[in-house]
């Protein structure tokens, strides 16, 4: 289990994954989840992956060591979508050695990856890329991708990133659903590995491995908790059928049509008292028994 966001920015990329793969009474694994390829001046690419880890450490030593039988490989690609089409062939390559062994054990060939970066030449770019080698992009409309336990934190970017975000206040954002993540699922869990890239540096620009004891992440833990709370408490409770005049507004219940769903107790059925009366005491109940 995980969780692995990246965001496409006008200003760069910001990539960010826990480490948690499992998470049992009396074993819990940590393992890296956050690779980088990386040829200062030329190229910097990072891969995220969710999913079974034996999948994605064989998918991630394909891709390092060479991504295709044409000779192909991230470090040659001439574009990030043809890198990415070589990070599947990767993936297909390990599906088609370990998936039917796999399957009889009764484990499901599970891998999701996140793939960007920047090559020389042309933009920053992000994909998501699917078990079955296939991949979509990140465009305008879509500034992100998440992987793994991505619900938690899924509202909070929904509201805040657009491409114009800055770098910093992305990755703000970003640890605040990651935080979100943290508090709601046991299966996720820290370290984490922060990166932060710049557009056309062709280099990482800015890294960090965040744990327990880290200021700024512990800050965010504390402030997001009582900011939370402070905006809770001060959104007015529902004020039910307020007067015209009032400045309340009102939760009205006027209309003709709001009235609950209600079904009726069958024809056999007669109810007597809807107030019965006090329990009979132990006595009276047993027909008088008393001590010897």
């Amino acid at each position: 289990m995980t969780y692995c966001v990246a965001m496409r920015l006008d200003a760069g990329l910001v990539f960010l994954s826990d480490s948690r793969t499992n998470a049992g009474v009396d074993q819990v694994g940590t393992f890296r989840k956050m690779t980088v390829f990386e040829n200062p001046g030329d190229r910097m690419m990072v891969l995220m992956t969710a999913g079974n880890l034996s999948i994605s450490q064989s998918v991630r030593q394909i891709i390092a060591e060479q991504a295709s039988s044409s000779g192909k490989s991230i470090w040659t690609a001439s574009s990030m979508y043809e890198a990415a089409r070589i990070v599947g062939e990767a993936v297909r390559t390990v599906h088609q050695r370990d998936a039917e062994e796999l399957k009889k054990f009764g484990i499901d060939f599970n891998v999701n990856i996140i793939f960007g970066g920047q090559i020389k030449g042309e933009r920053s770019r992000l994909f998501q890329i699917y078990a079955a080698g296939n991949f979509i992009e990140s465009h305008n409309e879509n500034t992100y991708f998440q992987i793994g336990e991505a619900k938690y934190g899924k509202p909070i970017i929904d509201r805040i990133v657009t491409p114009a975000t800055p770098l910093n206040e992305a990755a703000k954002c970003a640890l605040i659903s990651m935080d979100s993540t943290l508090r709601s699922n046991i299966s996720v869990g820290l370290p984490l590995d922060l990166l932060i890239y710049e557009a056309d540096s062709l280099a990482v620009s800015r890294f960090v491995t965040i744990d327990e004891k880290n200021q700024y992440f512990q800050m965010i833990r504390t402030t997001w908790g009582q900011q939370l709370k402070s905006i809770f408490a001060g959104i007015a409770d529902p004020v039910w059928n307020a007067a015209p005049d009032s400045a309340a507004i009102a939760l009205s219940t006027t209309n003709a049509n709001s009235h609950p769903m209600r079904i009726p107790p069958p024809a056999d059925i007669t109810v007597t008292d809807a107030h019965p009366a006090p329990l009979q005491t132990l006595t009276e109940q047993v027909g008088g028994m008393r001590q010897p």
